[in-house]
C-alpha cells in the first residue's frame, strides 16, 4: 500500500522510472519543449527543477552533480551555458504545464511542457501591470479623451490655415499675373503708338508714278466714237441722195 507516499511510480520500477525522467530531463534541456502525458510531466517537473537551480552556480562540483543525474555531456553543457543565463534571474518555476486534450488510444491526458525562458510568444503577451482606482482610470480616460479631442481641432484649424494660406498664395499669382499681362499689353500699345507717330510717311515708287504721270483720256474710246459719227453721216448722207 501506499500509505502517504508522495511520488508517483508511473507502473514503473526505481531503476526504470530514473532512467525514464533522466531522458525526459534531457530532453527538455535540449529542446526546450517536449510532449507527454500529464503525470509524466509533473513528476519531470520535481526532477529537472533542482537541476535548474544547481546550474546557477557553474562549478565542477556542480556540473559533476548534474551529470550523475542525467548522464548526457551535451545536455549538461547547453544547461550551462545557455538555460542557466537566461533563468540567472527568476527564483524557481522553471518549466510551464500547458494540457492539450486526450489521446485518442488509451483516452490519457496528454500536455506539453516547456521551459519559460525561452518561450518568446508568452514572453511578449505578458507585461507590467500598474495598479490602478476605478477613480484614476476615469481621470485617465477622460483627460485621454480631452487631449484626443483637442489634438483632432488642432489638426483640423492647422488644415484650415493651411488651405487659407494656399488659397491666398494663389489669388496673389493670379493678380501677379493679371498685372503682369496688363503692363505688357499696355506697353506694346505705347510702343505701336509711337512708331506710328515717329515715322514719316513714305511712299512707294509706283504711287509716285501713279501720282506723278498726267491723266490722259483713252485715245481708243475717242477714236471710235469719230468713226461712228462719220459712218451716221455717211448714211444720212446717202438716205438724202436717194430721196
Amino acid at each position: 500500500m501506499r500509505h502517504n507516499y508522495k511520488n508517483n511510480h508511473l507502473g514503473r520500477k526505481k531503476a526504470h522510472r530514473g532512467a525514464m525522467l533522466s531522458n525526459m530531463a534531457s530532453s527538455l534541456i535540449m529542446h526546450k519543449r517536449i510532449f507527454t502525458t500529464v503525470p509524466k510531466a509533473k513528476a519531470l517537473r520535481q526532477f529537472v527543477e533542482p537541476l535548474i537551480t544547481k546550474s546557477k552556480e557553474d562549478t565542477t562540483h556542480s556540473r559533476r552533480v548534474v551529470f550523475s543525474v542525467l548522464k548526457n555531456k551535451y545536455a549538461v553543457t547547453e544547461l550551462f551555458q545557455t538555460v542557466s543565463q537566461k533563468v540567472g534571474d527568476r527564483p524557481g518555476g522553471y518549466t510551464r504545464i500547458i494540457k492539450t486534450g486526450y489521446r485518442l488510444g488509451d483516452n490519457a491526458p496528454m500536455c506539453f511542457i516547456e521551459l519559460v525562458d525561452f518561450d518568446e510568444n508568452m514572453l511578449k503577451e505578458v507585461g507590467p501591470k500598474k495598479a490602478r482606482t476605478r477613480r484614476s482610470r476615469r481621470k485617465s480616460s477622460d483627460k485621454v479623451a480631452g487631449a484626443e479631442t483637442r489634438s483632432a481641432a488642432s489638426d483640423v484649424k492647422e488644415e484650415a490655415k493651411v488651405e487659407k494660406t494656399e488659397k491666398a498664395k494663389g489669388k496673389t499669382a493670379a493678380k501677379n499675373t493679371k498685372e503682369a499681362k496688363s503692363e505688357n499689353e499696355g506697353v506694346k500699345t505705347e510702343a505701336v503708338k509711337e512708331a506710328k507717330n515717329e515715322a514719316p510717311e513714305v511712299k512707294t515708287d509706283a504711287e509716285t508714278s501713279v501720282e506723278e504721270a498726267p491723266q490722259s483720256e483713252p485715245v481708243s474710246s475717242e477714236e471710235e466714237k469719230v468713226e461712228k459719227e462719220e459712218k451716221r453721216s455717211q448714211a444720212e448722207a446717202d438716205e438724202d441722195t436717194k430721196s
